[in-house]
């Protein structure tokens, strides 16, 4: 899904703030009542899975996304997956938010899909880590192309990660296929890889001699065209 939210690499937003350490885990206690509500939201049967979750933060207003801050966001994505699940309405969120103090224009970051909600499933196991019959496609040091699709929902491939060639340096196993699972199309579980690339892989810009490591799954990688080399030979002596 190319959303507001898959951010990497775009330019125009200035430097990451990173803050001030605090030794709270919120900054305001609404934060913290949003944290409870995403543990609730499955027991009430609003989403199952961390995937799907996510995907309701990306589906919320982007002007919402850039301007509500970390928990802001998933305050939108809770209420969208809330309403899609029948759970309250889009106008019980407005009633409330409009009787402790919001305003008639007031963004409301929410945009649930009315016509078709996900479809609920429960997880095969616990964890999402899972088994598969068959060994992984790629070995250690095997050089990959990334797939260059992109997809109207869900996925775990950064948009700047497309089409980009890298080299496999671990194996993690098997692992639920976020993609599907996020949409309640089944768990697919598949062998999850992570890939080194360089910075100047993936951005005209990137800084010369840093590492790019990406977790991804299977699906997304295809066996690369070697014109990458010389970045296999570098890996191997370093490592």
């Amino acid at each position: 899904m190319d959303g507001i939210h898959d951010l990497g690499g775009k330019q125009g937003h200035g430097k990451v703030d990173k803050g001030q350490p605090s030794a709270r885990n919120f900054a305001e206690r609404w934060q913290a009542a949003v944290f409870t509500m995403s543990n609730v939201g499955p027991k009430c049967g609003a989403w199952t899975n961390t995937d799907t979750f996510r995907h309701g933060v990306e589906r919320i207003s982007p002007t919402a996304y850039l301007t509500h801050g970390y928990y802001g966001r998933w305050l939108g994505g809770i209420e969208t997956l809330l309403v899609e699940a029948g759970v309250v309405s889009q106008k019980e969120i407005t009633t409330r938010a409009l009787a402790i103090g919001a305003k008639e224009n007031d963004l409301i970051a929410a945009q649930p899909n009315k016509q078709v909600a996900t479809p609920i499933k429960q997880p095969a196991a616990q964890g999402a880590q899972r088994s598969l019959n068959h060994a992984p496609k790629f070995d250690i040091h095997t050089q990959i192309r990334t797939t260059n699709q992109s997809v109207p929902g869900h996925t775990r491939l950064p948009a700047y990660a497309r089409g980009k060639t890298g080299t496999v340096i671990k194996h993690h196993g098997v692992w639920v296929f976020p993609d599907s699972n996020a949409h309640g199309e089944g768990e697919q579980p598949q062998h999850l890889y992570t890939i080194a690339f360089r910075a100047t892989d993936l951005w005209d810009d990137g800084e010369h001699g840093v590492q790019v490591s990406l977790d991804l799954f299977e699906s997304y990688l295809h066996a690369g065209d070697y014109s990458n080399e010389i970045y296999q030979q570098e890996y191997r002596s370093q490592n």
